[in-house]
């Protein structure tokens, strides 16, 4: 790697190799954080489904806010991590980064699964379109925040 006129270390560029078969390997991806996120949910159902029970049924007054806060601390924590990915993306060889080669903070995976799924609730299936026209097949939640989803196995 090289180095700047300070001696500090220069992010490496994001090459081609480094964003090939991204696309494919995300959509996998989300499938198995979806199929993780259903598990979990089904679990935290019947922890609150229990607490209704302890409580008199207040406690069911939780169900309609478990998918939501499941989904989103699932994504924000994994991709707040120094992993700087998803379970799903993990086993697919991807991470999330910004275009400095930079891991998001909590707090910016927290927006980027906002945005996620915004978009999907949105513009489904119109968010893998735009992928086709990006540079480093990014989405639209992506070009937003400025991150590029890039191959680790490269």
């Amino acid at each position: 790697m090289s180095s700047d006129n300070q001696g500090l270390p220069l992010k490496p560029a994001i090459t081609r190799t480094m964003t090939s078969g991204v696309r494919t390997r995300r959509i996998m991806a989300f499938l198995i954080d979806a199929v993780l996120i259903m598990i979990i949910t089904a679990i935290m159902y019947v922890v609150v489904g229990i607490l209704g029970i302890v409580t008199l049924s207040l406690g069911w007054l939780l169900f309609p806010l478990v998918f939501p806060c499941v989904a989103l601390l699932y994504n924000a924590a994994t991709l707040g991590s120094d992993e700087a990915a998803t379970p799903g993306m993990r086993m697919m060889g991807l991470q999330i980064r910004f275009e400095d080669g930079e891991p998001m903070s909590l707090l910016q995976a927290l927006a980027f699964t906002i945005l996620f799924y915004i978009s999907v609730t949105i513009l489904t299936p119109f968010i893998l379109l735009i992928s086709l026209f990006t540079r480093h097949k990014q989405l639209l939640h992506d070009l937003l925040l400025g991150v590029i989803a890039i191959n680790i196995d490269e």
